[in-house]
C-alpha cells in the first residue's frame, strides 16, 4: 500500500453534493408539477362555469338549437364569478368563445421549493388552458 496516497474525502463530498442536488431537484420538480395541477384545476372549473352560462337573450330570441349560445361577455362574467368564489388568485386569465365552446387561459407565477437554487429566486410561471362545450341533450 505504499504507492497509494490521497484522501477519499473529496470524492465523498462530491457524491453527497450530487445526491443533495438530485434530491432538491426532485422536490422542486414535484412542487412545480403540483402548482401546475392546481392552476389547471382552477382553469378547468372556470371553463365549465363559463360553458354553463348561456346567453339567455339569444335563447329567448332564437330558441334552443343543438348548442347553447355562449357570448364572450357571459363567459368572462362566469369566469370572474368562479375565480372569486374559488378564492384562488391568478396573475391573469382570459376567456374566449366561438359561440359554442369556451376556452379559458389562466396564468399564475409561483415560488417553488428550492427556487433560489434552480431559478435564482425568480418565480415560475404556470399557464393552463381549458376548453368546455355547453352541455345539451341530443
Amino acid at each position: 500500500m505504499g504507492g497509494r496516497t490521497g484522501s477519499t474525502l473529496p470524492f465523498v463530498l462530491v457524491c453527497w453534493t450530487v445526491a443533495a442536488l438530485m434530491a432538491f431537484g426532485a422536490i422542486a420538480a414535484s412542487d412545480a408539477f403540483l402548482e401546475q395541477q392546481e392552476v389547471q384545476s382552477v382553469c378547468d372549473g372556470a371553463a365549465l362555469a363559463a360553458a354553463n352560462r348561456t346567453d339567455e337573450a339569444a335563447v329567448y330570441a332564437n330558441g334552443l338549437g343543438s348548442e347553447l349560445p355562449l357570448t364572450r361577455a357571459t363567459a368572462q362574467a362566469a369566469v370572474a364569478d368562479q375565480l372569486a368564489d374559488g378564492g384562488t388568485s391568478l396573475d391573469s386569465w382570459s376567456a374566449e368563445t366561438d359561440g359554442a365552446e369556451v376556452t379559458v387561459r389562466c396564468t399564475r407565477s409561483v415560488h417553488i421549493a428550492f427556487g433560489w437554487l434552480f431559478l435564482g429566486g425568480e418565480p415560475l410561471e404556470r399557464t393552463a388552458v381549458a376548453s368546455a362545450r355547453a352541455p345539451t341533450a341530443p
